[in-house]
């Protein structure tokens, strides 16, 4: 069983993915996974899954879904600068540290 990874990006935060089929492409978390170390991004990474007639879908057939990606994959987008960036740690007044984006000193979280 693997440890929880520490993750670079939240619920919520828009991503730039770095590699795979969907290279360069945009989009927002929907759900993050630290035990796991994946993410899974809004109208990235589609899969298409074959489910058999049920009560609770009783046409059955093809469903299409997003599929968790690696968090390595991803890097985050800055809300002020639009681009890309690694994130630095920075401390408030108030002693608690946030993200904040390396390119222009921005801080991404919300607070």
């Amino acid at each position: 069983m693997a440890t929880a990874v520490k993750l670079h990006v939240k619920k919520g935060d828009t991503v730039k993915v770095l590699s795979g089929k969907d290279k360069g492409k945009e989009g927002t978390i929907i759900q993050a996974s630290p035990k796991t170390g994946k993410v899974v991004i809004e109208n990235i990474n589609k899969v298409k899954r074959h489910t058999k007639p049920s009560q609770a879908n009783p046409q059955g057939g093809i469903i299409v879904k997003e599929a968790p990606m690696s968090s390595s994959k991803v890097m985050l987008v800055c809300p002020a600068c639009k681009k890309a960036t690694r994130i630095k740690k920075t401390e408030l007044a108030s002693g608690k540290f946030v993200r904040a984006c390396k390119k222009c000193g921005e801080v991404v979280d919300k607070e």
